[in-house]
């Protein structure tokens, strides 16, 4: 559900993507600026926003340079030019994006004491990165593991979610939102690892006891 949901929204803005992505080529614009630019404002947002405590305005910064996501991709399609280097600097960038943000908001939460909100938030880091390590390792080596309840969509929503609804003055938003990230990123880097230890034994004809 959490796929044709993403699906279907990313098909009703692609046309809008598309437009601003030409506007951008005709400028002289590629798709590796455009990735190494948002990068570099959640990065500033994360340091000069939310590890101060300004999170709803570090929300909507980085909320905006999440598009930088669709708009990278655009450009390269339009043009015709993905390639595999492309596709290693958006994960790379995604990954120290991620890093970036959730350790702004743990710097913030531990100067506010609020030491379990910042372990969970600690922990919720650690879980998305090996999210996707996990993946990138299984798929070096020959295996399949493209599932999991909580890929990086749903887990920037959720952060955000959680990070508005602190802003809101919601009690506990933090705690529960970073809790349950950490646990929905756990849960999937298991699923990863069983559907890889299903595909590498199914490619060595055996099942591991």
């Amino acid at each position: 559900m959490a796929k044709f949901l993403r699906t279907s929204g990313r098909a009703g803005v692609r046309r809008y993507v598309d437009a601003a992505a030409k506007v951008l080529i005709r400028i002289g614009v590629s798709a590796n600026a455009v990735t190494l630019a948002g990068t570099a404002i959640v990065v500033a947002a994360s340091i000069f926003l939310l590890s101060q405590g300004h999170i709803f305005t570090g929300l909507i910064v980085v909320g905006l340079s999440v598009l930088t996501d669709m708009l990278d991709g655009a450009i390269a399609r339009v043009k015709g030019t993905s390639s595999r280097f492309g596709a290693l600097l958006d994960s790379t960038c995604d990954r120290l994006a991620d890093g970036a943000m959730l350790a702004g908001l743990a710097y913030w939460l531990l100067t506010e004491e609020r030491f379990l909100a910042c372990a969970l938030t600690l922990t919720a880091l650690i879980a998305s990165q090996m999210v996707s390590y996990v993946k990138a390792r299984a798929e070096s080596l020959g295996a399949e593991c493209n599932v999991g309840i909580a890929e990086r969509p749903e887990r920037l929503i959720l952060a955000g979610v959680s990070v508005l609804a602190e802003s809101l003055g919601v009690p506990w938003a933090m705690e529960v939102g970073m809790g349950l990230l950490a646990l929905l990123a756990s849960i999937t880097v298991t699923q990863r690892l069983f559907a890889a230890r299903a595909s590498l034994a199914a490619s060595e004809g055996r099942v591991d006891a």
